[in-house]
């Protein structure tokens, strides 16, 4: 059974020593430590020889702090998280077949008028109109699509089979 070597005995170097003394100067030209702090903080930086010996140099100040010297958690394991249900909407009195049946029977956007959807209506009479008929096309697919799927009313509530 092994154990893990404790992180304040584990060995610095130069860049980790380097980094120590340019935050401690970034905190002396904020003024959070005197000159003779800095002078002192800085040379037990360059002599230190574990980590354990740079974490006092930052103990007292705000971040920044060197990188190497935030702890070290490990991720917490993957626990599934219980999914709720999507809350239950209530179905529409209108009906998916009503609705596709018109607009097929009817293909202006009169079924998109039975459901509550009046500028979808308006646009599909539009088309037709305008196309002299052409466009004929949308509401019917529209028609077909409502019976395959279903679809909304026009307060978001499906509708019924």
């Amino acid at each position: 059974m092994s154990q893990q070597p404790d992180p304040d005995e584990m060995r610095v170097g130069t860049a980790e020593r380097e980094e120590a003394a340019r935050l401690l100067g970034d905190h002396y030209s904020q003024g959070r430590i005197t000159p003779d702090e800095y002078e002192g903080r800085v040379l037990a930086a360059y002599e230190a020889v574990t980590l354990g010996e740079l974490r006092p140099l930052f103990q007292d100040l705000p971040p920044p702090h060197p990188t190497y010297l935030a702890p070290r958690f490990d991720p917490p394991p993957f626990v599934p998280v219980y999914q709720h249900p999507a809350a239950v909407m209530p179905y529409s009195p209108k009906s998916k077949v009503a609705a596709g049946v018109l607009q097929i029977v009817l293909p202006f956007g009169i079924g998109r008028f039975y459901t509550g959807h009046v500028g979808l209506a308006l646009g599909q009479l539009a088309v037709v109109v305008v196309t002299c008929g052409a466009g004929v096309v949308w509401p019917i697919v529209d028609g077909i699509v409502l019976l395959a799927n279903g679809g909304t009313d026009a307060q978001g509530r499906r509708l019924r089979d």
